[in-house]
């Protein structure tokens, strides 16, 4: 019996009224305009298959900030289509500042990683800067904030731990846990991002689809959970136990900062920021490790933390939606399936029919 090639490994992330997917060799983005119609953007990835950026822990920093960059420039493509939509509509107002930057930390949240290394072959600039403010958001929610929390528990209760300490670092993972699901339930209020949070389980649903060898259709994906072990949710919630370990044996080595206990927190507090690319490194490795081998029998409890925020950060799609994450996932694969064909590298179909009347999709698929 011959064996089956291997199929491409699929990733994605919910954006505003839409689904990304990319796969090794392409990268799809399908939103549904407000007059119901699919819009798709597609077009080919770099992928690197050898060197230092496929080596284990640099891996996982490269493939995190390559997800930053390509999932903002998929946010602010979906943006600009929905402020479009709305610019002549009835009255309804575009993300605010705030509604911003919760669709940059949800970026975070709802992103499935992919092979190590993967570039779009002709990006548009601009996508790194506009990820440098959710970032700087996201540090100053989930690494300043725990530990002015676990600073204020420490007075609180009289406790007198030194901010080096593993009891310390226990409660800034603590607090850093409950200000990640605060937030989320938080933003989950607004509106675009509710409906963020949709698409982020239809995404889901498709890539199960997929993984489980079954049409890529509908019916198939409304049977599917929302979770999935590879979602940035789970890999938010893991960086928090993970840092617990890492600020417990940085602090025993880092040297105390003089000057009295403010300056001393602000001093360990920008030594931890070199520690963070380390943090995400080894968060991505033990992840991948757990998406291929405990997601079934006793071991899928490792997941369930995860699998509880998710909870918050996925809501059950329409159909309407579903549809929308299969369209992704199908134009991604057709780039996948035909990198042979001579095809511009960036292209924008204001309708899946015309994406499916292209003669090189028509080709690829008979």
């Amino acid at each position: 019996m011959s064996e089956q090639p291997a199929r491409p490994y699929i990733g994605g992330q919910a954006v505003i009224e839409g689904v990304m997917m990319r796969s090794p060799g392409s990268l799809a983005i399908v939103c549904r305009r407000r007059s119901g119609e699919l819009v798709v953007r597609e077009q080919p990835m770099a992928a690197t298959t050898k060197g230092p950026r496929t080596w284990p822990l640099i891996r996982g920093v490269a493939t995190v900030v390559e997800s930053l960059r390509v999932g903002s420039q998929a946010l602010r493509w979906s943006a600009e289509l929905f402020e479009k939509d709305h610019d002549d509509s009835a009255p309804r107002s575009s993300p605010g500042v705030g509604t911003a930057l919760a669709l940059g930390v949800v970026a975070l949240a709802t992103q499935e990683d992919g092979r190590p290394g993967p570039a779009p072959v002709d990006s548009k600039k601009g996508g790194g800067a506009m990820a440098i403010l959710p970032i700087l958001f996201a540090i100053a929610l989930f690494v300043a904030a725990p530990q002015a929390g676990a600073e204020g528990i420490n007075k609180l209760f009289g406790l007198g731990l030194e901010i080096t300490s593993p009891a310390y670092q226990a409660i800034t993972g603590a607090a850093k846990l409950m200000i990640v699901m605060g937030y989320m339930l938080g933003i989950r209020q607004i509106a675009e991002v509710r409906r963020v949070f949709q698409y982020h389980g239809a995404e889901h649903k498709a890539i199960s689809t997929y993984e489980a060898l079954e049409p890529l259709e509908v019916e198939n994906a409304r049977r599917k959970t929302t979770m999935h072990p590879r979602c940035g949710t789970t890999f938010l919630v893991m960086v928090a136990l993970v840092s617990i370990l890492i600020f417990s044996a940085a602090g025993s080595v880092l040297p105390k900062v003089p000057g009295g206990r403010l300056a001393e927190s602000v001093g360990f507090f920008l030594m931890k920021l070199p520690f963070l690319p380390l943090i995400a490194a080894v968060t991505f490795e033990i992840q991948r490790v757990f998406a291929r081998y405990c997601t079934v029998g006793p071991l899928r409890a490792l997941l369930w933390p995860g699998f509880l925020v998710q909870k918050i950060t996925t809501a059950e799609p329409e159909d309407a939606q579903l549809e929308t994450a299969l369209a992704s996932l199908r134009a991604t694969l057709w780039r996948e399936e035909a990198v042979a064909a001579p095809v511009p590298p960036d292209r924008v179909f204001e309708s899946y029919g015309k994406l499916l009347a292209d003669p090189g999709y028509a080709a690829a698929h008979g």
